[in-house]
């Protein structure tokens, strides 16, 4: 009896071992307070795609998790800051507009603004099997405070 339950949890295993359940966090003002955090779920190991949330917070005042959508566990997902203290997310194609004042505001968009993409602050990319924030050198300030 014994045995046989060692060998369905070896069994069982790698196929749990398979899955993609982690995060990444990116510290807008080098304080835990105010940030954007990448999510990565992949529930089932036959899938090749994972799901990816983005979650927006400046505590006390917001916090709130979007949905980026599906991609592969390789996507790169660039963080830019444009002048107005909002941030563009670009998961591979995909584009989308959020703020940190509110936490509430995540725009799908289209097409590159007019006037740019903003600062490069960094990106979420896999290194060594783990999903990390790496900061763009050019991006070492800290952003502006919210009042």
């Amino acid at each position: 009896m014994l045995l046989r339950h060692l060998l369905l949890a070896l069994l069982a295993a790698p196929l749990l071992t398979a899955c993609v359940n982690d995060a990444a966090t990116y510290e807008i003002d080098n304080s835990r307070e105010h940030v954007l955090s990448l999510i990565r779920e992949q529930p089932y190991f036959w899938d090749s795609k994972v799901e990816l949330y983005l979650i927006v917070s400046r505590l006390p005042a917001c916090l709130r998790r979007h949905s980026i959508g599906p991609a592969t566990a390789n996507t790169k997902v660039e963080i830019y800051q444009v002048p107005s203290g909002a941030f563009i997310v670009k998961a591979g194609k995909r584009m989308f507009a959020t703020e940190t004042q509110t936490c509430e505001s995540f725009a799908k968009m289209t097409a590159e603004p007019a006037d740019g993409m903003g600062q490069l602050m960094g990106v979420f990319q896999v290194k060594n099997n783990t999903l990390q924030f790496v900061r763009e050198a050019s991006a070492g300030a800290p952003a502006a405070k919210l009042e």
